[in-house]
């Protein structure tokens, strides 16, 4: 992983290696891609994200953003505690991790984090995942089969595997391409941890959410059946 010279004091930023194009402050501001033209759509929410395209690459730019009571107050900023503790260098290089292991994540493009004395705020930018929807909207819509249900378990069990640990493994926060390949998404805050007490309680955690939306929407398509088959995905050795 490189970095780009030459920044302000307090401003990094950091590159994915087999990136050619040169990655500049201007990466991470909205205005600049508007200009560009190169903005093709938004997600809102805590999570709000600009979907852009770019010399052929459909890329994703967040900016972290606190959530809750306290993201009230202070929208944007985070404690710095040093460089390798800010959100947007743990998930780049979580994300980093987890795809030379082979595992189907986003893949990181590039980091920024600004300092400003006690305080940070970062942004991040990733490859959006081509022609593919979270398994919330597809369940809205359709039934998954057996086997997608299974691969569905079989990528969470090999996440776990790595020992990554899901801060927020949701419905929401599980995607399928158009060749039914399923991915993990949204790593913020999730880290390698040793053990293995927490694993059921991300499994918990995904089986809560799926029974939440079932019961917030008619047209939902989940079955308890469906849940045995993702089991059969996570425990397949």
């Amino acid at each position: 992983m490189s970095s780009t010279a030459a920044l302000p004091a307090g401003h990094h930023i950091i590159v994915h290696p087999d990136l050619q194009e040169p990655v500049t402050p201007q990466w991470f501001m909205p205005e600049h891609w508007q200009q560009l033209n190169a903005v093709h759509g938004s997600a809102t929410g805590r999570g709000a994200a600009l979907f852009i395209q770019y010399n052929g690459i459909e890329m994703v730019l967040r900016h972290y953003r606190r959530g809750g009571l306290i993201g009230k107050l202070i929208h944007v900023h985070y404690l710095y505690t040093g460089l390798p503790g800010t959100r947007a260098w743990q998930e780049f290089t979580l994300l980093m991790y987890m795809r030379k292991h082979g595992l189907a994540v986003p893949e990181p493009i590039a980091a920024q984090v600004i300092r400003h004395g006690l305080t940070y705020r970062a942004d991040l930018i990733t490859r959006r995942i081509e022609d593919a929807k979270d398994v919330f909207t597809l369940l809205l819509d359709t039934t998954l089969s057996e086997r997608n249900w299974q691969d569905i378990g079989n990528t969470i069990r090999a996440m776990h595997d790595l020992q990554v640990y899901h801060h927020d493994l949701n419905i929401h926060n599980i995607m399928c391409d158009k060749h039914n390949k399923v991915w993990l998404i949204d790593f913020d805050k999730c880290a390698i941890r040793s053990g293995h007490a927490w694993k059921q309680k991300n499994l918990d955690r995904l089986l809560r959410s799926l029974r939440k939306e079932q019961g917030k929407h008619s047209a939902f398509q989940f079955s308890e059946q469906d849940w045995q088959q993702l089991l059969v995905g996570y425990q397949r050795t």
